[in-house]
């Protein structure tokens, strides 16, 4: 009998070639929309030990209907939707897909950055409406990047930016790290650990650090302040370490040139307040979370996740990109 694997329709979507194919290797997969109520009872339906999700958040009757030696199977990178610790609990195992996004949202980052530095949004809006109003761009060459968080998607924008523009990249990071290995190997002049450092005189700020209960609002009223009024923020982490409301008063005030957004507190986004839209600025760039979703980008995620579900059958838990270990040290025979 076929192995059946609960997808989640937007992911299902991405990757909807990979699956079908799966059917060739004795999987079943089928479609399931993503709200965690019609998830279980897909997975109920189908008798599933596996379901593959997107971002949102699963926090409930989900755990309990994979118990014992189910798996989840994030479509990506981040995991903050994933609650590891009652995942644990159930015995249910937890995998990602760690590198397979990584150049897809750094290049997005230095596509938003561009977008900025040239007005585009401005002059392509103006030309669209029958006006021909150029305005006076500037080059990346030589404007400095704050990268905070300099992990794979960080140290790829650094690169990127460092080796392909020129620019001047400083780093932020708290972790240890060996700074002339990031020099070489990534192009940043420097990593400090604080961010005050890090985003003095920056003209651009990156973020890319998690998304946890602690870097909630990361970017607060005072964190924004020590950006110079020059400066974009770019953000395509995660929405929750910004606050959008202290970012819509900053952007308003002049105390900060722009920001270039890709992920927001919401999906799909919903102000604050309606006094706070974002959308009514005219030096705010927004997409809707797509930094990651390249043919390219899904199809290795496709893969990996492929990957992780046929060795989480053969009990192959070293070679899985797992997030709940404690588990596997549990279920090993």
């Amino acid at each position: 009998m076929a192995e059946t694997i609960v997808v989640t329709e937007l992911e299902y979507g991405k990757g909807e070639r990979v699956f079908r194919e799966a059917a060739t290797e004795g999987f079943r997969v089928v479609s399931a929309p993503r709200q965690e109520a019609d998830l279980v009872r897909a997975v109920q339906e189908h008798g599933a030990r596996c379901v593959v999700v997107g971002i949102d958040p699963y926090r409930g009757a989900l755990y309990d209907a994979l118990a014992g030696g189910g798996l989840i199977a994030r479509y990506g990178v981040g995991h903050d939707g994933i609650d590891k610790d009652r995942a644990t609990a159930a015995g249910v195992l937890c995998t990602n897909t760690p590198g397979a996004l990584d150049d897809s949202v750094a290049e997005h980052v230095i596509g938003l950055m561009l977008v900025a530095a040239r007005h585009v949004t401005e002059v392509h809006a103006a030309f669209r409406a029958g006006q021909w109003a150029p305005r006076m761009g500037r080059e990346l060459r030589g404007k400095r990047l704050a990268v905070i968080g300099c992990g794979p998607i960080g140290c790829r924008v650094a690169r990127m930016a460092a080796f392909g523009l020129g620019m001047d990249v400083i780093g932020c990071e708290l972790r240890k790290v060996d700074t002339e290995q990031m020099r070489c190997n990534y192009g940043l002049r420097t990593v400090v650990g604080d961010f005050e450092t890090a985003v003095a005189g920056a003209d651009f700020v990156s973020l890319h650090i998690p998304g946890t209960p602690a870097t909630r609002h990361f970017l607060n009223p005072t964190r924004l302040s020590q950006i110079g009024a020059h400066a974009w923020l770019v953000n395509t982490g995660r929405g929750s370490l910004v606050d959008e409301a202290a970012l819509y008063d900053a952007l308003v005030a002049g105390r900060l040139a722009g920001a270039a957004l890709d992920v927001f507190d919401s999906e799909p986004f919903v102000p604050v307040n309606a006094d706070h839209d974002l959308r009514t600025l005219p030096n705010v760039i927004l997409t809707p979370h797509i930094s990651a979703s390249t043919v390219e980008a899904c199809e290795r995620v496709t893969q990996q996740v492929m990957k992780n579900v046929r060795l989480a059958g053969a009990r192959r838990y070293e070679d899985m990109d797992l997030l709940n270990p404690d588990v596997v040290m549990k279920l090993r025979p």
